[in-house]
């Protein structure tokens, strides 16, 4: 990829994806070795269990034929992911004011 638009690690991702989805990540030593020098093993689990999963969730919706969203709708859920900084900030206070000094024990599983 040659666009400046993306960092090195924008540009591993964006390759891993595209190797994932053409299912041929598996043969590609030199590709995977790109993307590692770029991420932790476990950010390369992430990057395979995003890509993987999108890419389920797009053949199931394509395969039963589920159309797109009409873009009136869309447009009606908009305004609502448009967060005011400060609410978020009074939000996160009283979370912190409020936090607990210690958490419940979890019932253990009964077998």
């Amino acid at each position: 990829m040659e666009s400046d638009l993306f960092s090195d690690r924008e540009k591993a991702a964006i390759l891993w994806a595209e190797h994932v989805t053409k299912n041929t990540a598996r043969s590609r030593d030199d590709v995977y070795e790109t993307v590692r020098a770029q991420f932790s093993e476990a950010e390369m689990v992430e990057l395979t269990m995003m890509s993987g999963l999108f890419n389920f969730y797009n053949r199931f919706m394509d395969s039963l034929g589920v159309p797109l969203e009409i873009q009136g709708e869309v447009d009606k859920i908009k305004r609502s992911v448009n967060l005011d900084p400060a609410r978020v900030k009074q939000y996160m206070q009283t979370l912190i004011d409020n936090w607990p000094d210690e958490f419940p024990t979890p019932n253990p599983d009964v077998t």
